[in-house]
C-alpha cells in the first residue's frame, strides 16, 4: 500500500513549526482539499473550486486535563504553512460522509459552537478512503479517550470500517501511540500498547462475536460486498415486518399501558401545579433574603466608609494646622543671625505646607472644600508677609554692609600702600542668609529680581571704589621715565640716539592690575550666581588665573549649602538662567572698566610700545576665562584688548605720518633717517612681544614697511637722475639693519626679500646707465646687428647701410682706442654719486661683470658677421678689467 500523507514526518514538522509557541503537540497531519459547495449532477463543485489545505490533530496538556484541537493550515505565497482556523474537538457534534461523492472521500465536520449555523460547513475531500479512515479514526479515538464521548457519525458503513480497521491495525496503533505519548494516563496507555484496534472503539466484544457468527453462516465470500449488503437489506425488511406483526398482536396490552400512562400524566400534572406554587413561594422568600442581604451590605459599607472618612479628615486637619511657633516666626520674627535657624525651619514648614495643599499632593475632592480654601489663603498670606519682610531686610542688610566697608578707609589702597581687596568677611556675612534666599526663590521667584538689583547696586559701589583707589595708587607708586614718541621723525636727526630707558614697570603695573582684579571679578560673578540662586554651571576654581598659578586668596566660593530642588535642570532652563545672569552682571561690575582704561592710557603715554606687552597679557587672561558666569569679565578683557589695539594703532599711525613727512623735504641723498630708526624700533618691539601679541606687531611691521617703501619711491622720483642711487643705497641699508631680525621674524623676512629684489633692480639700472654712458656707440652698433639677424643672414649684414666693415672699424677706434681710460671713467662715475662707501666694491664688481658680458656678446656677433675682422679678445678685456 502506498505511503499515506498521515505518515509524512516532514509535513508534521512543518505543521509544528507553523503553530510554534502555542504549546500544542501535533499527533496527525494530512493533506485535504477544501470546498464549500455540494456535489452537482455534472460532477463539478457548486460554488467554488477546491483549495489545498492541511488538517492537523493537536493536543495540549494543561495540568491534569488534556485539550484536543483540529487545526486548518493553508499554504502562503512562499509555500510555507500558516494557521488558518482552529476548532476545539470538544464541540465536534457530527461527522458526516457526503453521499453525493461516489468515492466516499468527502466529508463534513459539524461543530455545535459555530456562530453562523446557516452557512454550510466546509467539505473536506481526501485523496483516498485510506486517508479518510485514518483521519476519522484518529478523531474518534481522541474524542473517546480524551473527551469521554463520541460525535454522531453519519454515512459511514460500519462493516466497511471494521474490515479496514482489521487490515490496517498498524496505522491505528501508531496513531494511538502518538496520543499516549502526549499526556494520557499510564493505565490507558498500557492497555492500548497491548492491543489497540478500531473495532474496540466502534463496537463491543460481544457485538464483535455476534457479527463474526453471523458472517460465518453465509456461504458467499466476504469479498462480495454488494451481494452481502443486498442480503442484509432484505433480511432487515423481513425483520421489520415481523416486528410490526408482533406489535399488532399485543393491542390489549398496549391499551392497558396507555391507561396507566394517562393516570401517571394526571399525577404528574398535579405535582407540577404543586411545584409551581412552591416555586412562587420560594421565589418570594429568595427576594426577601436578597433585599435583607443588600441592606446589610450597604450598612457594612457605610460603616467602613465612615471610618475611612474620619481617618482622612484627621489627616487633613493635621495638614491644615499651622503651628503657632512657625506662624509667629513667619509673621513677625527677627532676622538676626541667632534666629536664622528658626526662620529656616519655618520656611521649610511653609514650603511643605504649600506643596501639600496643591492638587497633585492633595486629592482634588479636598481642594474644593471651603476649609481647605480658607486655610490655603491663610498660608498664602503668611508666605507673602514673610517674603515681603525678608526682602526688605536683605535689601537694607546689603546696603548697610557696603556702607560700613566704604566708610572704613583701611579697606582701600592708600598713599604709599597698595591693598588687595578682601571680601572674605563680606561673603561670610552674606552666606548666613544664603539658605534664606533659596527658600525665598522656592516660595516666590519674583522676589529675587529686586534683591539681585539691590545686591548689585550696593556691591558695585564697593568694587568701583576699590578699583579706583588701587589704580590711582598703582600709577602713583610706579616710577618710569617717559620715552619719546617721535620714533621715525626726520627732524630728530639721524645721529640722535633713541632713549632706551626701562619702562617694564608700566606693563608690570598693568599686569598687577589684571592679576588682582580679574580673579576678583570672576569670583564675585561666581559668588553672585550661586548666592542669588542662578541655576548655571559651576565656574573655574576661585583664585585661578590662566597660567595655572593660584592667587593668594583664602576666599572660597563654596556656599556650603545644598540645592533644595534635587531635580536636574534642563538645558532650556539653564539657558534662560544664564541669560538672566548676564543681564545682572553689568549692574554688578559696570563702571570698573574706566579704571582699567585709565591704566592703559597712562601706560601708553609713558611708552607706546608697552601696548604690545599689555596686549599679550590681556590675551593670556582672555583665553583663560571660559566660565559661562564670567561673561562680563570676558567682555571687559575684550574691551581692554580693543583699547590697547586702538592706542597702538594710534602710535603706528603717528609714526607713519612721521615717515611720510620725509617726502616733503628738499632733495635728499644717502640713507634716509627712518630706515635705521625702524631697525631700532623693530628690535624694541620684538623685546615687548608676549603671548598672542605677535599678530599685532606683524600688522604694525606691514604698515610701517609699506609706508617706508612707498615714501622711498616717491623721494627717489623727485630727482630721476639719482633715483637708482637713492633706491639701492636705502634698500641696502634696510637689508643691513634688519638682517638679524629677518632671520627670526617671518614678516620681516618677507620685506627683506622684497628690498633685496628692489636693490638688485636698482643696481642693474644704474650700472647699465654708466656702461652705456661710456660705450653707447659700441653697444648700439651691436644692437643694430642683433635686430637685423632676425630678418637676414649674417653674411648679408656687412652690406647694409652703416654696418659695413669700415663702419665697424670706426666704431672700434672710437670706443676701444682708450678703453682703459673709459673703464676708469666708469669707476669714477660710479663712485661720484655714491655716499655709502661700503657698497662701492660690490657695485664695481657687478659693473665689470655686466660690461664683460655685454662685450662677450659683441665679440660673438663680430665673429659671425665679420669673421675677417680682428677685435680685442674677451680674455684681453677680462685681464684689463682685473688690472684696474
Amino acid at each position: 500500500m502506498a505511503k499515506s500523507s498521515a505518515d509524512d514526518q516532514e509535513l508534521r514538522r512543518a505543521c509544528e513549526a507553523a503553530i510554534e509557541g502555542t504549546k500544542q503537540k501535533v499527533i496527525m497531519s494530512i493533506r485535504v482539499a477544501k470546498s464549500r459547495g455540494v456535489w452537482g449532477k455534472s460532477g463539478k463543485l457548486g460554488r467554488q473550486m477546491a483549495k489545498p489545505r492541511v488538517l492537523a490533530i493537536s493536543i495540549k496538556q494543561k495540568g491534569q486535563r488534556t485539550k484536543a484541537f483540529l487545526r486548518v493550515l493553508k499554504y502562503s505565497n512562499g509555500g510555507i504553512l500558516e494557521p488558518a482556523k482552529l476548532y476545539k474537538l470538544k464541540h465536534l457534534s457530527k461527522v458526516e460522509v457526503n453521499t453525493n461523492d461516489p468515492s466516499g472521500c468527502t466529508f463534513t465536520l459539524g461543530f455545535d459552537n459555530l456562530r453562523n449555523q446557516t452557512v454550510a460547513p466546509p467539505q473536506w475531500t481526501m485523496r483516498n478512503t485510506d486517508d479518510r479512515n485514518r483521519l476519522l479514526l484518529c478523531i474518534l479515538n481522541v474524542c473517546k479517550d480524551m473527551l469521554g464521548r463520541l460525535p454522531k457519525v453519519v454515512g459511514i458503513d460500519v462493516v466497511e470500517m471494521a474490515l479496514w480497521a482489521k487490515e490496517n491495525t498498524t496505522a491505528t496503533a501508531i496513531t494511538n501511540q502518538m496520543i499516549s505519548e502526549d499526556g494520557l494516563d499510564s493505565a490507558t496507555t498500557a492497555e492500548k500498547d497491548l492491543k489497540v484496534t478500531v473495532e474496540k472503539d466502534l463496537v463491543s466484544q460481544a457485538e464483535e462475536e455476534d457479527m463474526e457468527a453471523l458472517l460465518g453462516t453465509y456461504v458467499m465470500g466476504i469479498g462480495e460486498a454488494e451481494a452481502f449488503s443486498e442480503r442484509l437489506k432484505r433480511e432487515l425488511q423481513a425483520l421489520e415486518a415481523a416486528n410490526v406483526h408482533a406489535i399488532l398482536e399485543t393491542e390489549p396490552l398496549v391499551d392497558e399501558v396507555l391507561k396507566g400512562l394517562d393516570n401517571a400524566l394526571n399525577c404528574v400534572d398535579d405535582m407540577d401545579e404543586w411545584l409551581g406554587i412552591f416555586n412562587v413561594k420560594l421565589r418570594h422568600m429568595r427576594e426577601d433574603i436578597e433585599s435583607i442581604e443588600t441592606r446589610n451590605n450597604k450598612l457594612e459599607m457605610q460603616s467602613v466608609n465612615n471610618k475611612s472618612l474620619i481617618e482622612e479628615l484627621d489627616k487633613l486637619l493635621e495638614r491644615l494646622r499651622v503651628p503657632s511657633e512657625y506662624a509667629t516666626c513667619l509673621s513677625g520674627g527677627s532676622f538676626d543671625e541667632s534666629n536664622m535657624i528658626k526662620n529656616i525651619e519655618a520656611c521649610e514648614w511653609l514650603s511643605g505646607a504649600l506643596r501639600s495643599l496643591e492638587v497633585p499632593n492633595l486629592d482634588s475632592s479636598f481642594a474644593n472644600m471651603r476649609a481647605v480654601r480658607e486655610k490655603k489663603a491663610e498660608v498664602e498670606k503668611l508666605k507673602s508677609t514673610f517674603v515681603r519682610r525678608a526682602s526688605e531686610f536683605l535689601r537694607n542688610y546689603f546696603a548697610s554692609l557696603v556702607d560700613f566697608m566704604i566708610s572704613d578707609k583701611s579697606y582701600f589702597s592708600q598713599r604709599g600702600q597698595l591693598k588687595r581687596p578682601d571680601h572674605a568677611d563680606l561673603r561670610y556675612k552674606c552666606r548666613t542668609y544664603a539658605r534664606l534666599l533659596q527658600h525665598l526663590k522656592s516660595l516666590d521667584k519674583n522676589c529675587l529680581g529686586p534683591l539681585r538689583k539691590a545686591y548689585c547696586s550696593s556691591l558695585n559701589l564697593l568694587l568701583r571704589r576699590e578699583a579706583r583707589e588701587f589704580a590711582n595708587e598703582l600709577r602713583a607708586s610706579t616710577k618710569a621715565s617717559r620715552n619719546p614718541t617721535v620714533w621715525l621723525d626726520a627732524s630728530a636727526g639721524a645721529g640722535q640716539a633713541v632713549s632706551n630707558a626701562d619702562t617694564s614697570a608700566v606693563s608690570d603695573a598693568y599686569a598687577k592690575m589684571l592679576t588682582i582684579f580679574v580673579p576678583l571679578l570672576v569670583d564675585e560673578s561666581s559668588f553672585f550666581a550661586h548666592f542669588m540662586c542662578f541655576e548655571v554651571p559651576a565656574l573655574n576654581p576661585p583664585g585661578s588665573v590662566p597660567n595655572g598659578k593660584k592667587v593668594d586668596d583664602a576666599d572660597d566660593d563654596d556656599l556650603g549649602i545644598m540645592d533644595i530642588d534635587d531635580n536636574d535642570s534642563k538645558s532650556g532652563k539653564n539657558s534662560a538662567e544664564l541669560a538672566a545672569l548676564n543681564e545682572c552682571l553689568p549692574e554688578l561690575l559696570d563702571g570698573i572698566q574706566e579704571d582699567f582704561y585709565a591704566v592703559v592710557d597712562w601706560a601708553y603715554k609713558i611708552d607706546p610700545l608697552r601696548c604690545i606687552s599689555m596686549h599679550g597679557i590681556t590675551e593670556r587672561y582672555l583665553s583663560g576665562q571660559k566660565a559661562d558666569a564670567a561673561g562680563f569679565v570676558r567682555l571687559l578683557l575684550g574691551d581692554l584688548e580693543s583699547r590697547i589695539s586702538m592706542q597702538f594703532s594710534r602710535f603706528v599711525d603717528e609714526a607713519c605720518h612721521q615717515i611720510e613727512r620725509n617726502e616733503r623735504n628738499g632733495r635728499q641723498i644717502g640713507v634716509l633717517s627712518y630706515i635705521p630708526r625702524f631697525a631700532t624700533l623693530a628690535t624694541r618691539m620684538e623685546q615687548y612681544i608676549q603671548g598672542q601679541s605677535r599678530d599685532l606687531v606683524d600688522q604694525a611691521y606691514t604698515k610701517f614697511v609699506s609706508i617706508m617703501f612707498v615714501t622711498l619711491e616717491k623721494i627717489a622720483q623727485t630727482d630721476p637722475k639719482y633715483a637708482d642711487v637713492i633706491l639701492l643705497e636705502n634698500y641696502a641699508a634696510f637689508q643691513n639693519s634688519l638682517y638679524d631680525l629677518a632671520n627670526v621674524v617671518p614678516t620681516l623676512a618677507k620685506f627683506y626679500h622684497q628690498a633685496s629684489e628692489a636693490y638688485e633692480q636698482a643696481c642693474t639700472r644704474h650700472i647699465s646707465m654708466i656702461i652705456y654712458y661710456q660705450f653707447e656707440r659700441l653697444f648700439q652698433f651691436a644692437r643694430r646687428i642683433e635686430d637685423l639677424m632676425y630678418t637676414i643672414t649674417p653674411e648679408e649684414i656687412p652690406f647694409q647701410l652703416g654696418l659695413s666693415k669700415m663702419d665697424l672699424r670706426k666704431v672700434l677706434k672710437a670706443s676701444l682706442s682708450g678703453v682703459d681710460k673709459s673703464i676708469q671713467a666708469m669707476s669714477k662715475k660710479l663712485q661720484k654719486n655714491l655716499t655709502s662707501e661700503e657698497l662701492l666694491p660690490s657695485l664695481w664688481d657687478k659693473c665689470k661683470k655686466e660690461f664683460l658680458d655685454k662685450y662677450e656678446s659683441f665679440a660673438q656677433l663680430v665673429a659671425k658677421v665679420y669673421p675677417t675682422e680682428n677685435i680685442p679678445s674677451v680674455a684681453e678685456m677680462r685681464d684689463l678689467l682685473a688690472s684696474l
